[in-house]
Formats: C-alpha cells, structure tokens, sequence
C-alpha cells in the first residue's frame, strides 16, 4: 500500500478544520445540455482517478499525517445521483446549502460530489474537497484536466520525497524534522540565491536591499495588523452556511470601464463588489464613516502557470482592505486600484505562506492560536479564481456556469468568489446565517453598482479623465490572474 508524506502546507489545513468553518471548498457546475450520469462516472473513472489524492485517505501516527491508498475505495461512494423535484435556481440552492453543511468522513477520501438531476433542465455537479487535497486554483486545472481532448498521463505526478511503504519511525521524525526545516529556510533561501547574484551584477544591490526592506517591513505589517470596522457582517459565526449568486456579467460590458478609468479588471470588479458590502450594510443601519474598511484575506497563487496540475496547497494570504467607506464608485475603483499595487508588490503572500509551513508541523493549539489571531483581523476570505475564458464540456456536455466558495477560518463568517469564465464574471458568497441571513441581498447588490459607476463614468465632462493613463497590457489581462 503506498503512503506518502502530508506537506506541512496541506496539514495545517487539515488542522484548520472547526465545527463552525470545516476547512471545504465548494464548487457548482451547471449543464447548458443533457448529460448521462453514466458518461460522467466512466469520464471520472478514467481520468480523476488518476490523481492520487482522489483515492487516498488521511491516516495519523506520531511522527505526522499521511496520505494512504485506500483499499475499499468505491468511486461510487463519492460520486452519486440525486434527484431534484424543482428545477428552479432555488431549489438547487438549497440543495447546496445542505449538500455543503455534511461533514466528510475521515476514514475515506476527503471529497464528495453529487450529480444533481432536475425535471426539465439540464444537470447541475455540486463539488466539495476539503482544502487539505488541494487549493482552489490546482482544482481549476485538475477540471481543465478532465475536459481536454487528449488523456492526461497514466497516474498523476506523485509530490517529490515521497516515503517508501515500510520507512520506521524513527525515518519518519527525521523527515518531518527535514521538511520543518527546509520550509523555514524557504525565504532565506530566496535572498542568498539574489545575493550570490549581486555578486556578479553589483547593480543589483540596491535591488536587493530594498526587497530585503520590504520583506522586514511586510512582516511587521502583518504582526501588527489591527482590526477593520465593525460591522454587522463580522461577528461569531453559528456554522449554519447560505450560499447565493448571481447572473455572470460579461467581460464586454466591463472592459470599456476599465479602458476609461486606466483600471484593471480586477480593479473595477473589486469596487462593484465593494459597493454591494456597502450598500448592503447601509441598508441593516451600519453606520459606515467615509475612513470604514472591509479586510478580507486574498489567496494569492505562487505556482508557475506553466507548470502541470498538480494537487496541493501552493498560495499565500494577502489582506486586502476594501473601501467600504468611500460613496464615490469612482473613487473607489482609484483607491482599490493604488492598494492592488500595493499588494502586487509586497511580500505578504510568501511570508504567509512560510508561516502555514512552519506551522504545520507544530501542535495544533499553537497552530489556531496564530491563525485566530489573524483571522480576526478580517472579516470576510476573498477568493478571484481565473476559470476558462471558453465554455468547457464534460464527458461531451457544455458546462454553462462554473462557481467555486473556498471556506472561513477561525472566526470569519464571509466568503467572497469572483470567478471568469467564458467571457464572463460571476459573482457569488457564502455566509454564516447568524450574521447575514439572506446573502442573495449582497449579490443583488452588484448589477446596481456597476451600472452606478457607468453612469457616473458617462455623466463627467469630456477630458476630466484624460490624466488616466491604463497601465499597457493592464487592462486586458484575464481577471484572477494572480490569485489563487
């Protein structure tokens, strides 16, 4: 029987888990066409499965955890068929909400999908993975995966170091040990590969310095985060989750904002999200001063794009500050804008995730007392994955809508998803009831806000934001890029 090492990443997320935030993500995928629950099971077959981690269980010993083959593995317990008797959006709503709410059995694979049937529309796959198994960017491609013509290679790339089946003990602390170590050195290792090529490009010097600057700087950023406004949105979660969306928006509707405000993509969506928070929590009566902000932790993605799909965790956190306070749809997407380049040019997201390295292989009280810490700093997770820019088939099917939620920790009852696919943005949530009982207000909330900006946008006189030079190459890149 095969078994292989957890990384320390992915068992820190497996210790994230919380009766009130299990460390899940979940993914919908809606059909625009028929499909035979028969065709997806054989495609999964074939091709999922040839991932090691969607066959394998979590074991523990004293030396750490371990991913085992697991011998009365049944696709069939995984995958299953459900019937719907409303076809409507609502319906399968609810369905997600409580499809989602199911704890995943720890002595089998840590996944679950069910094939949704519903009387007289198309077929809907609802998805849950806990984070252990992999980010929410490495799922992306592992889909992409499962759609392209051409069949992955014969078993997925296995992580590098994996341990034989019989290694003692005694091998087993040693390589932990190893692991911690080369983990905690990871940055430093970084600088000294940049030093030794100063020494040959004496230009570079104030390069590194600088960078060295920014890394201590970013560090102490992060110890001495304070915490964002209070708001009716940040409070103790009850575990009890509601999941809303709304319709994708398209990327021909966004692009000319973005070219007239010199802004990204990323820029002018975050501001129509920002609007929805705070048009939301005007209407509950929070009192929102002009200086209000909304924190929420970014997943930042530190793979190679170029490199293959494989499973795991490989991203840091960033905390992003949203402008809740600011009226102006404009001046929102400027501040927004200055504060993503802000983010893009610092070091938080590696030094984040260095800190779920090192903690990993600690005591699991020490490990939530840190990220409890952290977490409640913010007040809601923020997810912005880049999905396909053309429609996808599975098992001959078109999946005509894609959304993916990534879970809370600690405290935090707010998750946010951004999503691109085919040309389109969708934007969608999930949150604790306790602290928002009807999460589709938020999203219904973002339509109007983008329609406030273009007209706002189309009200200025011609020349005021001539001084707005786009940053070349900026405004076309596919949103998500550069978050997990």
């Amino acid at each position: 029987m095969h078994r292989e090492r957890m990384s320390n990443v992915d068992r820190a997320w497996l210790r994230m888990d919380s009766p009130r935030n299990p460390m899940v993500i979940i993914g919908l995928f809606a059909f625009a066409e028929p499909l035979a629950f028969g065709q997806l099971s054989r495609l999964f077959a074939q091709r999922l499965l040839r991932f090691d981690r969607f066959r394998q269980r979590v074991e523990e010993d004293v030396t750490g955890h371990w991913w085992v083959d697991d011998p009365t593995f049944r696709l069939s317990r995984h995958l299953k068929r459900v019937r719907l008797d409303d076809a409507s959006e609502a319906a399968l709503r609810e369905h997600v909400d409580r499809f989602a709410a199911r704890p995943l059995e720890l002595s089998r694979p840590l996944w679950e999908m069910h094939f949704v049937e519903r009387p007289g529309a198309p077929p809907a796959l609802a998805v849950r993975i806990h984070h252990c198994i992999a980010d929410g960017v490495a799922l992306v491609r592992v889909m992409l995966a499962l759609a392209a013509d051409p069949p992955p290679p014969a078993r997925a790339r296995r992580r590098a170091g994996a341990a034989p089946t019989d290694e003692s003990a005694w091998q087993g602390w040693l390589d932990a040990a190893a692991g911690a170590a080369r983990s905690s050195l990871w940055l430093g290792g970084e600088v000294w590969t940049e030093s030794k090529r100063t020494l040959g490009e004496p230009g570079r010097a104030l390069d590194l310095a600088q960078a060295g600057i920014r890394v201590v700087a970013d560090a102490a950023a992060i110890l001495a985060m304070t915490s964002d406004t209070s708001t009716s949105l940040k409070g103790e979660p009850c575990g009890v989750k509601a999941f809303a969306w709304n319709d994708p928006l398209p990327l021909d509707e966004l692009k000319p904002v973005c070219r007239a405000l010199g802004a990204s993509l990323n820029d002018v969506v975050l501001a129509c999200v920002t609007g929805a928070l705070r048009r939301y929590l005007l209407q509950r009566g929070d009192a929102l001063a002009g200086d209000a902000e909304f924190r929420a932790m970014v997943p930042v993605n530190l793979r190679d794009p170029r490199s293959e799909p494989v499973l795991g965790n490989c991203f840091g956190l960033a905390p992003l500050v949203l402008p809740i306070g600011i009226e102006s749809p404009i001046e929102r997407v400027h501040e927004i804008r200055a504060r993503m380049r802000e983010l893009r040019e610092g070091f938080q997201p590696a030094l984040a995730f260095l800190l779920l390295a090192v903690l990993g292989p600690l005591p699991a009280g020490l490990q939530s007392v840190v990220l409890g810490y952290l977490a409640g700093k913010a007040s809601a997770v923020m997810t912005n994955l880049p999905g396909p820019a053309a429609p996808v088939q599975l098992a001959g099917a078109r999946v005509g809508r894609m959304l993916f939620w990534v879970p809370q920790s600690g405290d935090i009852g707010v998750g946010i998803a951004i999503l691109s696919y085919a040309g389109a943005v969708q934007f969608s949530i999930r949150v604790d009831t306790a602290l928002c009982p009807d999460p589709q207000s938020i999203v219904d909330g973002f339509a109007p806000e983008f329609e406030r900006l273009v007209m706002t946008l189309a009200m200025l006189p011609n020349g005021v934001l001539a001084g707005e030079r786009p940053v070349p190459g900026e405004v076309e890149y596919m949103l998500g890029l550069e978050w997990a």
